[in-house]
């Protein structure tokens, strides 16, 4: 074969690496021989889809050789009514990953600059290089966003701010004075993507409500997903809230029926399923508090999470732990592809999956 393939590609392609999911666990089953392994690497609710969505699916079935509605009309209607904002204010996605996407193809150009912090979601980093644009990324402080610094960075080359908040893969948080200050200093030319995928773990009372905020900042976007708390990781389906002519913008790029009707479906009876979220959170809650409670009895260090996972600082090389944990049959996520490389993600499972993880932690670290 003679042709370069990468020479075709599109500036900025070359550098790319293909994004890392978690590991399956039909994967490591096969390659080790095991069954029975748990995974906790890719932030899945463990309670599995809940009573109110799998209805749904079952009553979408029949229709399945009809293409979903476009524009998610009935969906959106419940966002619209949940959120206080309007329908035009609203737009649907693949998962958020592809409305992130999205704002890219729209907004960023190739040598405009892109602004994210260090230790978070990478899908930044890698949706800026293949973009063609100029990845600013800003110096964590305490394994989070350094605001006050990420300000300062912005240039008049500026498009994009990118904020994830609880963030991934760390857990930290950032308040509501923080993120009001920050929007305040943000020239309204410079879109701010504010990211907030595991915003229903947050307790109520530290809850932001960045809907709101959109009154005041026509440059900023909130983005939401209901893989995580709502347990519809499989299906793909999430949504941004912003500016009506901002959204209205993003529509002429959107490929059309970019959400299935089966998440489309699903999604609308998650939202109407408190009991499910309720319990989701609530078992999140108590297994996060058992985990710190493991690793301070262990004497290891680990970062404060509001999200529905927790990372723990070996303070030495994470990989072969995470080597060893995978021959317990346990898949946790190695983070060195973010930086930390001492770092182990560890996702918030069901109670004895949890303790299997810290029963085989205590045996690979013993």
């Amino acid at each position: 074969m003679s042709i370069d393939y990468l020479a075709l590609a599109n500036a900025g392609v070359e550098k790319l690496h293909p994004y890392q999911p978690g590991k399956p666990v039909e994967e490591l089953e096969r390659e080790l021989g095991i069954s029975n392994s748990v995974k906790l690497a890719s932030n899945e609710n463990p309670m599995g889809l809940g009573p109110k969505a799998k209805a749904a699916i079952e009553r979408a079935l029949p229709d399945l050789a009809r293409y979903p509605d476009a524009n998610g009309f009935a969906l959106k209607t419940r966002l619209s009514e949940k959120l206080g904002v309007n329908t035009d204010q609203l737009i649907l996605g693949n998962g958020s990953n592809e409305l992130i996407d999205l704002i890219y193809h729209t907004f960023v150009s190739p040598g405009q600059q892109v602004v994210f912090s260090q230790y978070t979601f990478i899908v930044y980093a890698l949706a800026t290089q293949a973009h063609g644009a100029e990845a600013v990324e800003v110096p964590a402080k305490d394994f989070g966003h350094d605001l006050d610094a990420m300000a300062a960075a912005i240039t008049d080359q500026t498009r994009l701010v990118c904020i994830t908040n609880p963030n991934n893969p760390t857990g930290t948080f950032l308040t509501k004075a923080e993120l009001v200050a920050f929007l305040a200093r943000v020239p309204e030319q410079v879109l701010v993507v504010l990211d907030e995928a595991y915003t229903e773990y947050v307790a109520e009372d530290e809850r932001h409500p960045s809907i709101d905020w959109l009154a005041q900042y026509p440059n900023l976007i909130v983005s939401r997903t209901f893989s995580k708390a709502y347990g519809l990781a499989g299906l793909r389906v999430g949504y941004m809230v912003a500016h009506s002519e901002l959204i209205g913008v993003l529509n002429r790029v959107r490929e059309p029926f970019n959400c299935n009707s089966l998440a489309l479906a699903a999604a609308e009876a998650a939202l109407d399923d408190e009991a499910y979220l309720s319990e989701a959170v609530a078992l999140n809650r108590r297994e996060m508090a058992r985990y710190q409670a493991f690793f301070q009895q262990q004497g290891l260090r680990y970062v404060p999470s509001r999200g529905n996972f927790i990372t723990l600082d070996l303070q030495r090389d994470a990989a072969p732990v995470y080597e060893a944990l995978l021959r317990e049959g346990v898949i946790v996520r190695p983070i060195a592809g973010y930086g930390l490389p001492t770092c182990l993600r560890i996702s918030i499972g069901l109670e004895q999956e949890n303790q299997r993880c810290m029963d085989a932690l205590a045996k690979v670290l013993g």
